[in-house]
């Protein structure tokens, strides 16, 4: 057996974070450590703490990395610092858990101890757990679709959003994709955040019939750009601003700038270029003042398709079944909890 290389210790926000495996290669392409993926949060803290700032955030563990196997925890360990803060939420099978609620800075390294890349926000802070803050916007490209597309239908989804008073952040998902967080009142329960999320994704599918879909089956997306409504059911989440994602290149979810959409290359943002482009433009992440919006526009929308025959679209796997919802899949929609995954051994 070899040596085990002995932790590092981070100073960060006024607390010393312990990091085991310092060494251990994470991401392939370049060769960066745990250790450096610590680094790369303290570089950015500030941008990566205002994505997750007093939210509900799921542990997302890669113990060996971007290439290896991952489970999602949702529950803290109770081997935890005593400095370190939770909030309980409720999940749609009326389970509760203590997740992660981070304050600082430090709390994100704790998390990228246990082998957490990205972070995994709910859409609401702490102080309002049923009432989401942000809508959120997934572009999702099917195989064979161009990232081309996927611009098309972000610059169409501003334009949708405009028109109805909201304010959209583009940032690449670190993945395939964009994601769109629409800062909005904290006025609205989940349900009426999904229906003006699926009232959007239907509105893209019918400006960009042969670009976009809101279509939740794989089988019947085609070779388009899947508009994720469900990302704003209770209990999921996608990777907040500057999260690194899973690939060996160790890109980043980035905030951009609309001028920055048409040509934007995800592969240029990185957790090697983007602390540099962090220190050079600041955080593009941030909200312009009053930017949180009123979903009135959207909502409105979604009555005028439901008039025209749009009904309830389907839910995702394990949540009750809605009023007016269309058939699942065989064996989907029964409202039990998923099967419990047994976390692999060492970070």
């Amino acid at each position: 057996m070899g040596t085990r290389t002995p932790p590092a210790t981070i100073e960060v926000a006024g607390r010393q974070v312990s990091i085991s495996n310092p060494d251990k290669v994470f991401f392939s392409a370049r060769g960066e450590t745990k250790l450096d993926l610590a680094n790369y949060y303290c570089a950015v803290g500030e941008g990566a703490l205002r994505g997750v700032f007093e939210r509900p955030t799921v542990l997302k563990r890669y113990p060996d990395g971007a290439e290896g196997s991952f489970f999602f925890q949702k529950r803290v360990p109770a081997s935890r610092p005593d400095w370190l803060e939770t909030v309980v939420v409720s999940f749609p099978s009326g389970e509760h858990a203590e997740e992660l609620c981070p304050v600082d800075v430090a709390h994100l390294i704790w998390a990228v101890n246990l082998g957490c890349l990205d972070l995994n926000p709910w859409p609401v802070r702490r102080g309002d757990v049923d009432h989401p803050d942000e809508l959120r916007v997934d572009l999702d490209p099917q195989p064979g679709v161009s990232f081309d597309a996927v611009r098309v239908t972000a610059l169409a989804a501003r334009e949708v959003l405009e028109e109805n008073g909201l304010t959209g952040l583009p940032k690449t998902s670190g993945s395939r994709g964009l994601h769109i967080v629409v800062p909005i009142e904290p006025r609205w329960g989940f349900g009426e955040v999904r229906r003006s999320a699926l009232a959007l994704a239907r509105e893209l599918e019918a400006r960009l019939p042969g670009v976009a879909t809101s279509a939740w089956w794989k089988q019947d997306r085609g070779e388009r750009v899947f508009v994720d409504y469900n990302q704003n059911a209770r209990d999921r989440t996608v990777a907040s601003a500057y999260s690194v994602r899973a690939n060996p290149e160790g890109r980043v979810s980035a905030p951009l700038t609309w001028d920055e959409v048409p040509d934007v290359d995800p592969a240029d943002l990185t957790i090697e270029t983007v602390p540099d482009r962090y220190r050079r433009l600041g955080d593009l992440g941030i909200a312009p003042e009053g930017a949180g919006g009123d979903l009135s526009g959207l909502l409105e929308l979604s009555d005028r398709q439901a008039a025209a025959g749009l009904g309830e679209a389907p839910l995702p796997p394990f949540y009750a079944k809605a009023p007016g919802e269309p058939l699942r899949s065989p064996g989907r929609g029964s409202g039990r909890a998923p099967r419990k995954v047994q976390p692999p051994p060492e970070v």
